[in-house]
């Protein structure tokens, strides 16, 4: 996925990458106005490693990266972690993002509860665990007034870590389950969030960049589309009220400066709820890195300066062999690109079709990104529904849906 950032960067970048780009996806890109940014390869890619820590393992890599240091390069990765902060460390190279130890801070659930009551933004129902009596006791509350919970893990991503529990007999099974791995650990610490159920409208998602001198800009807000917790896409615009839109806004000003205030800078995506009451709940969960909306923006802009709507979603596909990106455009056919009413469909990430070819070649699931445009949402879903129909004849995996 790390391909998303094709997009993402301008001609004069550098993408980090363990794969050269698809030349045929390549050459696309730059037809739509979006060149690729140059692609450096690490020259070793361990089995298994990820890209930061094949990075470290590449001494020309490494030069190379050095000598853009010297010209004033950035190092601007999807997260900082502690791999990426040794990149910058032993290349020169400067973060365009605050520390692994800061990110790692506001990356969590509990911190992001603890400063959205601090601001007095409106919460969800819930409190923060950190160890097992108090989840005991969460959960005690939670279901005294709620249908169900939903219990968090701090640091849990795409709905990893999340459960729902809706019964005192889920809910004595997962203390349990608490209780044993303390037994075993000789600790009972946890860092987990426990919020009552609450009947939403949409997910939200919207992104802020922090200034390194604390300016705080609001970049956009999109309707999130999920599906039991895990992202599936975005649609844009939101279709919020005014004053729902000034409400996610003035919230992310105020965790910007808040942020800062912890030492924080750089781009900030938040999850959030519109409610069924029409209420927004402007944070869910604050993740101090670049997220899918982070990717989609620059194509977003350049391809649609002029408004309209735009669906960000990947389609699944089954597969026994691997596809070339001509086979994905022929399939499309007249939906391949925009049209002169800013319509069609826009390859946005290829090399998640064959990701998973070498590792099970009888047969693998791959995922093709795109971005849909049209001016109005009726429009759109057609395209969507046409899409949907065109692409599906691409998987050639048995038993795949036709």
């Amino acid at each position: 996925m790390e391909e998303l950032g094709a997009l993402l960067g301008a001609e004069s970048d550098f993408l980090l990458v363990q794969k050269p780009l698809d030349p045929s996806f390549r050459d696309y890109a730059a037809a739509l106005g979006l060149t690729p940014p140059t692609e450096l390869i690490p020259e070793n890619c361990p089995e298994g490693a990820g890209t930061a820590a094949a990075v470290l393992s590449s001494p020309q890599l490494l030069a190379r990266l050095r000598e853009l240091a010297e010209n004033g390069a950035y190092l601007m990765p999807m997260g900082t972690s502690a791999e990426e902060q040794k990149i910058a460390e032993e290349t020169g190279l400067r973060l365009a993002s605050a520390r692994s130890d800061i990110a790692e801070k506001v990356n969590s659930k509990i911190y992001s509860r603890r400063i959205t009551d601090e601001l007095g933004l409106r919460t969800i129902a819930g409190r923060c665990c950190e160890n097992a009596g108090e989840l005991a006791d969460a959960l005690t509350w939670g279901l005294a007034d709620s249908p169900a919970v939903i219990v968090k893990e701090a640091y849990g991503v795409s709905g990893r870590g999340l459960i729902v529990i809706d019964s005192p007999k889920k809910a004595d099974r997962l203390l349990r389950m608490v209780q044993r791995r303390a037994g075993q650990s000789g600790s009972d610490r946890i860092d987990v969030v426990v919020e009552r159920f609450l009947e939403k409208k949409a997910d939200l998602n919207y992104q802020f960049v922090i200034g390194r001198d604390g300016s705080v800009y609001f970049d956009f807000v999109k309707e999130a589309l999920t599906e039991n917790g895990v992202h599936k896409g975005h649609l844009m615009p939101a279709g919020l009220t005014p004053p729902q839109s000034t409400e996610i806004e003035q919230a992310a000003y105020a965790l910007g400066t808040r942020l800062y205030a912890d030492g924080f800078f750089g781009v900030v995506g938040v999850d959030a709820i519109l409610g069924a009451d029409d209420l927004v709940y402007p944070v869910l969960e604050i993740n101090a890195r670049l997220n899918m909306s982070s990717y989609q923006g620059h194509a977003i802009d350049m391809l649609a300066p002029n408004g309209g709507t735009v669906l960000a979603k990947h389609y699944p596909l089954q597969l026994d062999r691997p596809l070339t990106f001509e086979d994905i455009r022929a399939v499309l056919g007249p939906y391949d690109g925009l049209d002169e009413n800013t319509t069609g469909v826009v390859i946005n990430c290829f090399g998640t079709v064959n990701a998973q070819a070498q590792v099970s070649p009888a047969g693998f699931d791959g995922r093709l990104y795109t971005l849909l445009f049209a001016p109005d949402k009726e429009r759109l879903l057609q395209l969507d529904t046409a899409a949907t129909a065109r692409l599906a004849c691409l998987s050639t995996k048995e038993g795949a849906a036709r």
